[in-house]
């Protein structure tokens, strides 16, 4: 009896034993698989933010930069407005194309795009009607400047004319008023001279003089 009641007992002490070091066991692994699961997350999300903008940006600057200012143009035909945005454009209404202004040539030569039919600037009004238009405004710009030139040129030598005659006339009235005051002063001096006469203040010169031998 007594074996029986020692082999229990240490089956007992066995089994508390072992059941204490599989929860230590399974604590410890549960504490290590945590960290491990959330780090790869973290990752995956910032390679996602950082890839896809820059691959955007430089599709739609090698779109921009392939086209030549003639394939600009031409992709500008949906109409005169659309093409007429660009101030290198020429829109020929004969052909409904938007096309590249020439510009070695001061006008589109007719080959490209007659002048009645080309628009530039404004689709209401052809080539033909804006240089006759600009011609006129040119005419009249010269003309009114020249009208201005030539009435400066008379109006200053109308001055200059005017201010010759006032001169004239200040130099004659300088003239007058110098004469007369030399005749009031010659009058003045006669008066003194009869006055000092008359009371023996002025010694009159003898006609004869003395003649020595």
């Amino acid at each position: 009896m007594k074996c029986l009641n020692v082999l229990c007992a240490g089956t007992l002490i066995l089994l508390m034993a072992g059941g204490s070091y599989g929860a230590t066991t399974t604590g410890k692994h549960t504490t290590q698989v945590a960290p491990t699961t959330e780090a790869p997350a973290t990752t995956q999300k910032h390679t996602v933010v950082t890839t896809h903008p820059p691959a955007k940006q430089t599709t739609a600057g090698t779109n921009s930069s392939t086209m030549t200012p003639e394939e600009e143009c031409q992709s500008k035909s949906s109409g005169c407005h659309a093409c007429l945005n660009m101030t290198q454009c020429l829109w020929c209404k004969s052909k409904n194309t938007c096309l590249l202004y020439p510009t070695g040539d001061i006008l589109p030569h007719a080959s490209l795009c007659p002048l009645e039919d080309a628009r530039w600037g404004v689709c209401w009004v052809n080539f033909k009607v804006l240089i006759i238009v600009m011609g006129c405004i040119g005419g009249l710009i010269f003309l009114v400047i020249t009208i201005c030139i030539c009435k400066c040129c008379c109006c200053k030598k109308n001055n200059s004319a005017s201010y010759a005659k006032d001169e004239a006339k200040e130099d004659r009235r300088k003239a007058d008023r110098k004469a007369k005051s030399d005749e009031r002063r010659a009058d003045r001096k006669t008066k003194t001279d009869e006055i000092r006469r008359k009371y023996g203040l002025i010694k009159e010169d003898n006609p004869y003089s003395r003649f020595d031998a």
